[in-house]
């Protein structure tokens, strides 16, 4: 097969391969180990297949991306940018999007090579327009540049090579094309100063961060909603977090939410504000957060007791998130009575709003309940326990009505409640006295697909893991489990058939 790639290639070298034999070279090339071709390729075959690109032909061109993809991989990043530099600039600019994906791809595998970096980095011109690609229509194009750019970033050489030579200016100038490549910039910025303090403070210094702050802090109400989703980002980081707080973002970010309250257009924003906090909790300490800045938690009330489904959402989620650790679940117990009216609406939410609504506040009410073994001292489970009857008069059977509907997604997420709570034993004991539940559990025909099966699967498997399970639902019960969790998600029982004579 190794000799009928090399034929192949050697008439594509002398421009005598037809489209017919470029399609087989195709199918060839992939069949071939990747040590046999790298034994067998030259540079006048890689060069000849460079060229064929330049022809105005959408089917060859495409044909010649697939071959040189592979060729390519085979080849030892050195020696691609060592003896295809040029061919590598000369793909950047070619007006198909397919090459100029190929070429940055390989940009890409040259900069994870240690010993190739370098020869990235003294290579400005092909730097340059690798930067010019982030300002392409196609996406596609753009997050492969940003891609080879934020790897080239992991240096520090890479690193002055951006930031403290003119292919900043090369930078800024593609931001100036329009506001969406300009976030795509902005995307970039945030990436590299994600990665250490080092890379934060060569972003910082080149005033790039400072102007998508002023972004955030601007009268464009749209502007501020895009911006928010990138500085959540950098605040995911304990280095981001620390610039922020030194900058007094965080601070600019809370009182545009005190203002928000006379602002017609704070819907645009909002919710991607008070994102940001929820997850700044989460990251950081969340009584610290809710304590500092007062209005987050405020507002968060606020939103989940409107009556506009995309502000309930918000709320809904953070609250999730907020309450996903021991510390946001004790922050959220200190609001008392307001707290526990909120999740009777949010139970309500659960039962009659649109699926979507109804699905996210499945997610939080999961993430509310559960609480690890290590943690379920006394007070904590009366907290749960208090939360969970707060929801609806009767909470089992809430969720086992959304859990018989034949909508796999809501279906699945009553499972996830149950699963939370499973390990808990107030839980156990309303399971048990819940006339059914158990034989319901251990159901099999109940379960219509894939994702159902796994989510009941896990809903056993908490139980069974379980210290308290034995001693409460008793030894028979628990074997049953145990047996459904030894069979696995998918078991189907053999039913025995008898044959009778003379039957058809």
């Amino acid at each position: 097969m190794a000799e009928a790639v090399v034929e192949l290639l050697e008439r594509a070298a002398r421009r005598e391969a037809p489209l017919e034999e470029l399609r087989a070279l195709r199918l060839a090339v992939q069949t071939v180990p990747p040590a046999a071709l790298r034994a067998r390729l030259s540079d006048d075959h890689l060069g000849a297949l460079f060229a064929l690109l330049s022809v105005n032909d959408r089917e060859q061109v495409s044909a010649c991306v697939s071959i040189l993809e592979r060729l390519l991989q085979a080849l030892d990043p050195v020696y691609v940018i060592q003896n295809l530099r040029e061919e590598l600039q000369k793909g950047l600019l070619h007006p198909d999007d397919s090459v100029k994906i190929l070429t940055i791809s390989q940009v890409g595998r040259v900069v994870e090579s240690s010993d190739a970096v370098a020869e990235i980095l003294n290579s400005t011109e092909l730097l340059r327009q690798i930067i010019n690609c982030i300002g392409g229509d196609k996406i596609a194009v753009a997050k492969e540049a940003i891609k080879s750019l934020s790897r080239i970033a992991q240096t520090q050489d890479g690193l002055e090579a951006l930031f403290v030579s003119s292919l900043l200016s090369d930078l800024k100038n593609v931001m100036a094309t329009n506001d969406v490549v300009r976030y795509r910039v902005y995307e970039l910025i945030v990436e590299i100063s994600s990665v250490s303090a080092e890379s934060l403070n060569y972003c910082a210094n080149s005033g790039l961060i400072s102007e998508l702050i002023g972004e955030l802090t601007g009268d464009d109400v749209l502007v501020r909603a895009t911006c928010i989703e990138m500085v959540t980002s950098l605040a995911h980081t304990p280095h981001g977090r620390q610039y922020l707080a030194q900058q007094g973002i965080i601070d600019k970010i809370s009182n545009i939410i005190i203002g928000a309250e006379s602002d017609p257009f704070s819907g645009f924003y909002l919710p991607g504000f008070i994102k940001f906090f929820g997850n700044l909790a989460v990251v950081d300490s969340p009584q610290q957060i809710c304590e500092r800045y007062p209005v987050f938690m405020e507002k968060v009330f606020e939103m989940a007791e409107s009556h506009d489904p995309t502000m309930i959402g918000v709320a809904v989620d953070t609250l999730g998130i907020l309450g996903s650790n021991v510390e946001g679940k004790q922050v959220l117990q200190k609001t008392r009575s307001r707290f526990q009216n909120l999740l009777s609406r949010i139970g309500h939410q659960a039962k009659n709003a649109p699926t979507e609504l109804r699905l996210r506040c499945l997610d939080a009410i999961s993430s509310l309940l559960y609480l690890p073994p290590e943690q379920q001292t006394e007070d904590l489970l009366r907290m749960t326990e208090s939360w969970f009857t707060s929801l609806s008069s009767q909470p089992l059977e809430l969720f086992r009505s959304i859990s018989t509907q034949p909508f796999p997604d809501l279906h699945c997420g009553a499972l996830r409640v149950f699963t939370a709570i499973a390990n808990q034993p107030w839980a156990q004991k309303l399971m048990l006295d819940s006339p059914g539940f158990v034989e319901y559990v251990v159901d099999r025909s109940v379960e219509p697909d894939k994702a159902s099966k796994d989510a009941k699967y896990e809903l056993v498997k908490a139980l069974v893991n379980s210290k308290t399970i034995a001693e409460i639902f008793g030894n028979q019960y628990y074997l049953r489990l145990r047996a459904y969790l030894r069979e696995g998600p998918y078991y189907v029982k053999a039913v025995a058939t008898t044959a009778v004579e003379g039957a058809e």
